[in-house]
């Protein structure tokens, strides 16, 4: 059987029916990277996907990353760490506590970002597993950077191709005031330069790379590299760029970090179990290199 395709826009977010993800033929696996490539957000509804499962159909796509967690001293995994726990559970399953550091920490994922953009080799596509969904609220809102930037005007376009801006994970958590950092967590994640457009080699089109991560643009003032970044931001979730996606128990949604943005929406964490698990494929060098950007500019 192939698998069926129902767009949810003519270019950006579909669908994907009559495929089990945890016995997939290289045809299918075919199939659903081309539509990878046009969509840029997939959908899986109704998959039975064990934590082995889940990773190894992430693998089809490349290399995983480890989850950061692993950098944090004494933290005590919940799952595998080629997942990333993006739950509101704690490693005994039940829910987190209002003021515990993960969960402070995880409403960071609540900005608009991109996966790993803090990382010197970012992510190229995320892969998470909605094992249990809270029944209000908690969807993921996702950007068309590539809509974005198609739709600023030739001479913006101009000035922000070869621009590089500054990333860091801690850019982004401070943004909510949170600073609890240990000096292994920083040590490990240095700042990181990226560029601001990138090219997608598939599709051949442009798109915007920008981020709650970045802190500054290389070469500008930081005020004014601090405002460009919110005016190209607030420009990219206008309403015609995104879509909403509302979880079903078992969805499994793959993004294109290279080419979207993302956000969770609040819900109810003190009440509602949310299990959430996130495969990270990496892309194959730092968004500079890949462009032939030099990183020291």
């Amino acid at each position: 059987m192939t698998i069926t395709i129902y767009p949810v826009t003519p270019d950006f977010a579909a669908e994907i029916g009559d495929v089990n993800l945890a016995s997939i033929s290289d045809a299918d696996m075919g199939a659903i990277k081309q539509a990878f490539w046009k969509y840029s957000v997939l959908v899986f509804p109704d998959q039975k996907l064990s934590g082995t499962q889940h990773v190894e159909f992430a693998r089809r796509f490349g290399a995983l990353e480890t989850t950061i967690a692993t950098f944090r001293p004494g933290e005590k995994l919940r799952v595998q760490e080629e997942i990333a726990d993006v739950s509101n559970l704690d490693p005994e399953n039940k829910l987190l506590g209002r003021d515990s550091r993960q969960r402070m920490y995880n409403m960071g994922n609540r900005l608009w970002h991109t996966d790993s953009s803090f990382r010197h080799v970012p992510a190229f596509a995320s892969v998470l597993y909605g094992r249990s969904v809270a029944p209000i609220g908690g969807h993921t809102e996702f950007a068309d950077m590539r809509a974005a930037f198609d739709s600023l005007p030739p001479p913006k376009q101009e000035q922000l191709r070869g621009l590089v801006a500054e990333h860091s994970i801690f850019n982004s958590r401070t943004k909510l005031g949170f600073y609890d950092f240990a000096p292994e967590e920083r040590a490990a994640l240095p700042p990181v330069k990226q560029v601001m457009v990138r090219r997608i080699p598939e599709s051949g089109r442009e798109s915007l790379y920008i981020a709650s991560h970045a802190g500054r643009v290389i070469g500008m003032p930081d005020d004014e590299g601090a405002q460009l970044i919110e005016e190209l931001t607030a420009h990219a979730v206008q309403r015609q760029f995104v879509y909403t996606h509302r979880w079903r128990q078992d969805d499994l949604v793959i993004w294109d970090n290279r080419c979207t943005m993302h956000r969770g929406t609040e819900f109810d964490d003190m009440r509602w179990r949310r299990d959430f698990q996130r495969a990270t494929v990496a892309d194959i060098a730092n968004s500079c290199e890949q462009a032939g950007v030099p990183i020291s500019a």
